[in-house]
């Protein structure tokens, strides 16, 4: 058993719960993932299992991610993803969506969708100013500089940037359905990424 596995995002639905409350859901589709390595502390200096998500062509491949996989007489994965070992597990084995059980709590990373260069209106929700009557200030920043001292613009400043792209973190969602027939995860609310990214599924454990 492992901790967790990866899977794609295929967009979102609503779903009626047993109490007939409508619920904002996300569709994963996850699994099945196969052990590519498991790495042990005593050759490794830590104890993890790396987990493979979408066959593919040996032609797609460079020579390294080949003769990694190869290596570990694995089967050629499009992605790896390293999780942490709940049981017993080894080279060959496929996980999928059974693992998780309705009901279960998760955290879901993803990469969030990129938008580009933006100003501060849009990236931190800047105010701006009035928008008529000719007061030349409209969307800018403002005035970021200080005085003799420090005579420079303070780290952090909000200013203007690349926005999204980034890779995020979920914390608190809740897995409503599980469907292994389709390897499909139903998720409480919304999970990072544009449909057909790739999101990684952890299961919370508790601290010891």
């Amino acid at each position: 058993m492992i901790s967790g596995l990866m899977g794609k995002k295929l967009g979102m639905i609503q779903i009626f719960d047993e109490r007939r409350r409508l619920l904002p859901v996300t569709v994963v589709e996850a699994g099945p993932c196969g052990v590519a390595q498991v790495k042990t502390v005593k050759k490794d200096g830590y104890e993890v299992a790396q987990i493979g998500f979408q066959e593919i062509a040996e032609k797609k491949l460079n020579k390294a991610e080949l003769g990694h996989l190869r290596a570990g007489k694995s089967k050629l994965w499009k992605h790896l993803r390293e999780f942490s070992i709940l049981g017993k597990c080894q080279v060959g084995d496929l996980f999928g969506v059974d693992i998780f059980s309705e009901g279960e709590d998760v955290f879901v990373q993803g990469t969030s969708k990129g938008k580009g260069f933006q100003g501060v209106m849009k990236r931190h929700n800047y105010a701006g100013g009035p928008a008529t009557h000719g007061s030349m200030f409209h969307r800018a920043p403002g005035s970021i500089g200080n005085a003799s001292y420090p005579s420079r613009v303070w780290k952090n400043k909000a200013l203007p940037g690349q926005m999204g792209s980034k890779r995020i973190t979920v914390q608190g969602l809740r897995v409503v359905a599980v469907r292994p027939e389709e390897n499909l995860l139903f998720i409480s609310g919304s999970v990072p990424g544009s449909i057909g990214s790739l999101v990684v599924i952890n299961k919370l454990q508790k601290e010891q």
